[in-house]
């Protein structure tokens, strides 16, 4: 699914103060897997999912996503593999605020083409499927925080993407609604086969996924198998 060698990344902030953030990473993420990445502000973590999710360019190595080389491509060729191969879900939810929760939803196939009655058939069906379809005309100003989150991952796994991308997804959830969050990623992982990578600074969210990797100064310092994934907020 996803094969990274020796990626660099530096930000020219202006000599001498180029930032090198990558250093060198080598990655494998098999599909299917539910994973998460840790480190502390400022390892490099914000920027690898960056590069992953083709919202950032790299400055030397390899990146395939897919069987897809993502090198040096135009903004368009980005944005039509982005739209096809990856769902996004973020800590702040990025509704749009004056659209409801059903048109937040379908968003996704907006830009895909798809005609509207269509796309928002398919939005109703996966915001019931979350649980959510009786909200489905409220904007996200009237809905909760747990809600919010919900919609944000119907919307990223309408377009069926092969890998979805979890921006630090409980960081503005209370304790009891980021366990109801990291419970239905897991689920979700699970019934859609969907890569789930999860980018995080919580110990808890890290150890309910299969797997993790600590970034440390734009480093993997540790890469590890978690046989007993928990939640356990």
């Amino acid at each position: 699914m996803i094969k990274i060698r020796n990626l660099n990344k530096t930000y020219n902030l202006g000599q001498p103060n180029a930032l090198h953030v990558l250093k060198g990473i080598d990655l494998d993420v098999k599909a299917g897997e539910f994973l998460s990445i840790m480190g502390a502000s400022g390892s490099g973590k914000s920027t690898l999912l960056n590069v992953i999710g083709i919202l950032d360019n790299y400055d030397s190595g390899k990146y395939i996503l897919d069987h897809t080389l993502v090198k040096n491509l135009s903004e368009t060729a980005s944005a039509e593999l982005r739209n096809r191969k990856v769902g996004f879900i973020f800590q702040s939810f990025n509704l749009i605020s004056y659209k409801n929760a059903m048109e937040n939803v379908a968003l996704p196939l907006y830009y895909n083409g798809v005609a509207r009655k269509k796309r928002n058939a398919m939005a109703m069906e996966y915001l019931e499927k979350l649980g959510l379809g009786e909200h489905a005309n409220h904007l996200p100003s009237e809905l909760s925080g747990g809600q919010k989150q919900r919609v944000a991952i119907a919307r990223a796994l309408i377009s069926r993407p092969s890998i979805i991308l979890a921006d630090e997804p409980t960081g503005a959830l209370d304790t009891t609604t980021s366990r109801e969050v990291m419970e239905l990623m897991r689920e979700v992982n699970k019934s859609e086969g969907i890569t789930m990578l999860i980018v995080t600074h919580e110990g808890a969210v890290a150890r309910a996924t299969n797997r993790l990797i600590y970034l440390r100064d734009g480093i993997i310092e540790k890469d590890e198998v978690n046989a007993n994934p928990v939640i356990e907020f």
